[in-house]
């Protein structure tokens, strides 16, 4: 190759590249995590109705004895209602509020998970003891707990940064008596999953503070031995171990669900029967649109509707790594921290059940599984780390300088209106 030749191929390489960046660089600015979470948050919440749809119309029937099919998608799309209204709200609110609303969040969450266990607010399901029932509307409070745990976290840690090197400051206040009492209190429920996940929090919120590592490995081993101490006292989950270790392997017993999980996969092979064309849902899966929608998924829809649900949560994820990774507040960083482990590892959790990779826990999946408490503080979440985006250095400017679409369509009326009129 000649010396012109080389040239002009270096030449054009540089101007590809330069392109490359210059078109990467368009997604670069201090509102892409902002729009990154929102439209990522509105994907998988729609996804999720439609999935609902899809899953729990055999449910609604036999629910209200062949009324609608529609009764659980109406109470799924009410809390999304809600739960926009909610993220929204979340998404306003400066962080210095954030910061002053953390301890009252707390307290609040951790008295209504007290109240789970009376006789006139508590109610169990599944063997659990989660459920405050507040006349016609009902919750769980230790979907709240993950919120305050995730702030008050960053809230805490971020005043002892330069004294985290001490285990003393470390454990004390945020490992107790917070999380040993929002912990304890949910365990207390027998929400086992529950408790791994609001473990996660706090995990990610001590990984963010810069917490030694070698800590982690004393507190992970004494935290398992708990968790193992818990597991073998129950027959319950005794046998969810014993299906999973392959153990048990009844297909109209115990193992019946995570069986039945793993057929609605193979029957939908690679690319899926159709949307609505599950047959697992016609009695043989049970929670069919709670926590084995993703089996549901992956028969109706196949590798690719699989695919998408992990590319999704995949970029959500992303999300919140790019706003930890940007800031410079503390309290921004331990907090999104925890939230984000918080989805990451129920969503692991979750999607592991239902392809056999860990046990059967009961953990719902993440703004696309049935369950309003669930999806209502899931949203309040993002809607706070939507808050934390809108901190970020020019973040709040753009978006005031960037007229909305409604906006827009709301001024072309008038001036409409006018050329009418002449």
């Amino acid at each position: 190759m000649s010396s012109t030749t080389a040239g002009t191929a270096r030449r054009t390489a540089t101007r590809r590249t330069d392109r490359m960046h210059s078109w990467l660089a368009r997604f670069d600015t201090p509102v892409t995590t902002y729009y990154l979470l929102l439209s990522v948050t509105a994907f998988l919440v729609i996804f999720g109705l439609v999935m609902v749809w899809s899953a729990s119309t055999v449910v609604s029937l036999q629910e209200t004895a062949s009324v609608s099919a529609f009764s659980i998608l109406k109470n799924q799309l009410v809390y999304a209602g809600i739960g926009a209204v909610v993220l929204m709200g979340a998404s306003r609110i400066p962080v210095r509020v954030w910061k002053k609303l953390t301890l009252p969040l707390l307290a609040l969450a951790l008295i209504a998970q007290m109240l789970v266990f009376t006789t006139l607010f508590g109610d169990g399901e599944g063997g659990n003891r989660a459920w405050l029932v507040l006349g016609p509307i009902s919750g769980q409070p230790s979907e709240a707990i993950k919120i305050a745990l995730a702030l008050a976290g960053g809230l805490i840690l971020a005043r002892k940064q330069p004294l985290l090197h001490q285990i003393g400051h470390v454990v004390i206040p945020y490992l107790v008596p917070i999380a040993a009492v929002s912990l304890g209190l949910v365990l207390l429920g027998h929400d086992l999953g529950t408790v791994l996940v609001l473990a996660s929090v706090v995990a990610g919120c001590l990984f963010a503070a810069g917490v030694p590592l070698r800590w982690f490995v004393g507190a992970g081993a004494a935290f398992s031995a708990v968790a193992l101490a818990y597991v073998v006292t129950s027959a319950n989950r005794l046998s969810r171990f014993d299906v999973w270790l392959g153990r048990d392997t009844d297909a109209y017993g115990a193992a019946m669900q995570p069986t039945h999980g793993r057929y609605a996969l193979a029957d939908g092979g690679w690319l899926g029967l159709g949307l609505g064309a599950s047959r697992e849902k016609w009695g043989l899966l049970a929670e069919p649109h709670n926590d084995f929608i993703f089996a549901i998924i992956g028969e109706e829809l196949g590798l690719p509707g699989t695919l998408a649900v992990l590319a999704l949560f995949g970029a959500l994820v992303w999300g919140c790594f790019r706003l930890v990774t940007r800031t410079t507040d503390p309290f921004i960083r331990i907090a999104a921290t925890g939230i984000m482990m918080w989805i990451l590892v129920q969503s692991l959790i979750n999607i592991g059940a239902v392809i056999n990779l860990l046990p059967v826990i009961g953990l719902p999946l993440p703004l696309i599984s049935s369950g309003g408490s669930s999806l209502v503080m899931t949203m309040a979440a993002l809607g706070i780390l939507l808050a934390f985006a809108r901190a970020e250095p020019g973040c709040a400017e753009a978006l005031k300088a960037r007229p909305s679409a409604l906006r827009r369509s709301l001024a072309v009326i008038p001036a409409a209106a006018a050329r009418v009129r002449r």
